[in-house]
């Protein structure tokens, strides 16, 4: 098999500037969006999730969602929005594999993000992973205010208000045994108002709509979660013609996600 080095690069996009990078194998290309306020820096120090199995049998390719980590926005709400992404998420598969379909990996935002990208150019994914998708539906309601207040609070207080906030909450029980895990906002303050709000109005797609995606789709979720409940993951399972689900019950158990989603992605080359 050959290997290819690991390499960066950077995406003009509208108000915004993508920065990527590219590790493993040679062949097909998956591609992963992390979540809100995260980048591909903070999910490796917090040591939650560990994809590097994917580069064993891919080229994998991760990249700042626009206004995240290394990656470049303007703090305009709408820019931010799932939809927006989306085409972010298109535009930079379209760039690194013109020719062939790409499997993808979204975790909360980054989920949200796939749906979206699918339902628009169902034909440019072979493959679908869905980590811990976020509250949705009539019960994402009661968090939009929650969100808008912590968008307010930010331009007020700054982002060392919400980290405080955050810490005192506390993370999921899941992840009480993660040594690195700590709450962190991998974006601009000026930025994090903007996401914040967008995350307020966004959703994923309607159950129904969920139904116009043929793709084999892995769903991923974690207990003890109220942000990223398993209820959204079942229901995606259920809705989407062609899923799997699988549930973690610890820590040790998500740790293998990489592994899981690996073997996954790699059915899609048979």
């Amino acid at each position: 098999m050959t290997v290819i080095a690991p390499s960066a690069g950077l995406l003009e996009r509208p108000h915004a500037t993508l920065a990527f990078e590219i590790t493993g194998a040679g062949g097909r290309l998956a591609v992963h969006a992390h979540g809100s306020l995260s980048s591909r820096a903070h999910e490796r120090r917090s040591g939650l999730f560990d994809w590097a199995p994917l580069t064993g049998t891919h080229r994998l390719a991760r990249y700042d969602a626009r206004g995240h980590g290394l990656s470049t926005g303007r703090p305009v709400a709408e820019d931010y929005s799932y939809p927006a992404l989306a085409a972010d998420l298109l535009a930079l598969c379209d760039h690194l594999s013109p020719a062939a379909p790409v499997s993808v990996l979204g975790a909360s935002m980054g989920a949200a993000t796939v749906l979206w990208a699918a339902l628009a150019r169902p034909e440019r994914f072979d493959r679908l992973v869905l980590a811990i998708p976020a509250v949705a539906w009539e019960a994402r309601e009661a968090r939009r205010g929650s969100l808008r207040a912590a968008a307010t609070m930010v331009e007020r207080r700054g982002t060392g208000m919400l980290r405080a906030a955050a810490k005192i909450g506390g993370p999921p029980a899941v992840l009480a045994e993660a040594p690195y895990y700590a709450t962190e906002f991998d974006a601009a303050e000026a930025l994090v108002p903007s996401v914040l709000r967008a995350a307020a109005e966004a959703d994923l797609p309607t159950p129904d709509r969920l139904r116009e995606l043929p793709h084999p789709t892995l769903v991923l979720s974690w207990p003890t979660d109220p942000v990223h409940p398993p209820a959204t993951a079942r229901t995606l399972a259920a809705r989407l013609p062609n899923a799997r689900l699988h549930e973690a019950e610890s820590l040790a158990d998500v740790r293998t996600w990489g592994r899981l989603a690996a073997d996954f992605l790699a059915a899609s080359r048979g």
